[in-house]
């Protein structure tokens, strides 16, 4: 008798998975015990091991995103029928969500295509909606279109770049034809599953296709025909471009690198790849400086540009990371009852101790560095502190991530420096060095910035002596951190010049009270005092 198989729950957050991939195929015979595919969790691809034995007559593709038992494959007798359960669950799904979509998920990101619907069946177009391409998205700006209506699309072609609230990322179609409708120019905000394009034929009729959608009409009572879709980030990554050199001496090089040389007039053969194997990426490009002649140029007479008595101004569009910043920290404002807590430490045996490990350390430790170790092993000793309001209960984190704030050009990324606690100050050094320079450079990856357990924001190297910070949802707390400064400070009944900082520890009175968060600082004050203490 055939029996489905089902989504399995491999974590206790989870609530989807994607079929990473298949071990064993439709036909393939399978005992108990058989890992028969690969599962991408919210924590970690991992292996599923069957149950039962027989023959797999039906499975859903690989890239699939499926709720926890949800059907993914059928097993039985060779020959057998199935369309039963097939049924059963294709009933299931429509009374659960009258919208029926295939979900594929990519390393990174989820991109979602609609199936085409009933009465539009046999039309040779598909129809291309907005992807989530992070976790906070809610909608995506189209940045720039690489391809215009009526253009050849082939695979690997960069079709468009989205501005998401992260960052700017690339849009490569694996899917060949032709470019029949957009449905927004440069600029244009659309909404996480929203139409974006149409790609078909070139006769295809793409008018119904938008209009059944656009009318709700997203069902369809045939087999859902799975695009082969991918979303890269903002720069060259080599999994999800296609080799195009093989062993025949021809430039490996990736297709968008190739489209952005040529565009650029760069001679191929004078570039020098970065990429696994020597292969040319979009990185080699931006990056690339030709050798010109200097020329001298005649001075320019100066021209009188004075604007006095006007009035001038100008008004910039708000970028997709600056408004999930201020809907973030609004409702974290006006929802978490903050109250502040400023203590005031004593920096010189810091400054010393930093002295003497830079002379030894692999990687050169900065006061920021100090500042993530001190925390997270005050936290260790403060769990209380280490802590996320979660509506109905509170949760107490048994790990130390620390959320550390940087600054990028569009607002602010928090990357987080996992198992902090456990780490050593140059691992630490070494780790913020790496993550701060991807914000830079718009490289980090979703999991980056996610499972902040508490945050710090530093602002002393721009000379601010003290601040108060917004928390970082879900975290319970944020610190503030402020220059050092040379100060008079008494000392055994006489006045000596001491450096000081100034730190500002921002708590969900909902979670934190008064007691709590000072015993913390305390403890973060004695460690920085005598730095020793965190190499021990």
């Amino acid at each position: 008798m055939a029996t489905k198989i089902q989504m399995p729950k491999m974590s206790d957050t989870m609530t989807e998975g994607v079929i990473a991939s298949w071990l064993k195929k439709v036909g393939d015979t399978i005992k108990a015990g058989d890992v028969i595919a690969e599962i991408e969790t919210d924590k970690a691809t991992m292996e599923y091991e069957e149950v039962i034995s027989g023959v797999i007559l039906y499975q859903v593709p690989e890239k699939s995103t499926v709720i926890v038992d949800g059907l993914i494959a059928i097993v039985g007798k060779q020959g057998e029928d199935y369309s039963a359960l097939l049924n059963e669950n294709q009933t299931i799904s429509t009374n659960k969500n009258p919208v029926e979509t295939t979900s594929i998920t990519t390393p990174k990101e989820e991109v979602k295509v609609q199936t085409p619907v009933a009465n539009t069946a046999n039309i040779k177009a598909k129809i291309i909606q907005m992807p989530k391409m992070s976790d906070t998205m809610t909608e995506g700006v189209v940045a720039v279109w690489h391809k215009k209506i009526g253009d050849s699309v082939k695979n690997n072609e960069l079709l468009l770049e989205i501005e998401t609230d992260k960052a700017t990322m690339e849009f490569e179609s694996y899917e060949k034809g032709t470019l029949l409708y957009i449905a927004g120019e440069k600029g244009s905000s659309i909404k996480v599953d929203d139409l974006l394009c149409v790609i078909g034929e070139p006769d295809a009729d793409y008018k119904a296709l938008v209009e059944a959608f656009k009318n709700g009409n997203k069902t369809n009572d045939v087999q859902p025909i799975v695009e082969n879709t991918n979303v890269v980030q903002n720069v060259a990554t080599q999994n999800n471009v296609a080799p195009t050199t093989q062993d025949n001496g021809r430039l490996k090089i990736s297709p968008l690198a190739k489209k952005l040389a040529e565009e650029k007039g760069i001679n191929l053969n004078t570039l020098q790849g970065t990429g696994e194997g020597g292969r040319v990426v979009k990185r080699d490009i931006d990056n690339y400086v030709p050798v010109v002649a200097a020329k001298t140029t005649a001075p320019t007479p100066a021209t009188n540009t004075s604007t006095f008595g006007q009035e001038n101004f100008e008004e910039v569009a708000i970028s997709q990371m600056r408004k999930t910043i201020a809907k973030r920290l609004a409702e974290s404002k006006f929802t978490a009852p903050h109250f502040y807590l400023t203590m005031e430490i004593r920096m010189d045996n810091a400054m010393a101790a930093r002295e003497q490990m830079n002379a030894i350390a692999t990687s050169k430790i900065s006061f920021n560095d100090m500042v993530v170790k001190a925390t997270a092993m005050a936290l260790r000793q403060h769990p209380a502190v280490n802590s996320s309001w979660l509506g109905d209960k509170i949760r107490i984190n048994h790990h130390v991530h620390i959320g550390v704030a940087v600054a990028v050009e569009d607002g602010l990324l928090v990357p987080v420096i996992r198992f902090a606690d456990q780490k050593s100050l140059s691992q630490i050094s070494a780790e913020t060095k790496d993550l701060a320079g991807k914000a830079k450079s718009k490289k980090l990856q979703p999991a980056d910035w996610a499972g902040n357990t508490f945050s710090i924001s530093n602002l002393g190297m721009f000379g601010i002596d003290e601040f108060t910070a917004i928390i970082n949802p879900p975290d319970a707390c944020i610190m503030a951190i402020g220059a050092i400064k040379q100060t008079a400070v008494v000392e055994n009944g006489h006045l000596v010049v001491g450096n000081i900082m100034k730190v500002t520890l921002s708590c969900d009175h909902r979670v934190v009270d008064g007691a709590s968060g000072a015993a913390f600082l305390k403890t973060f004050k004695d460690l920085l005092e005598a730095p020793v203490r965190m190499l021990v």
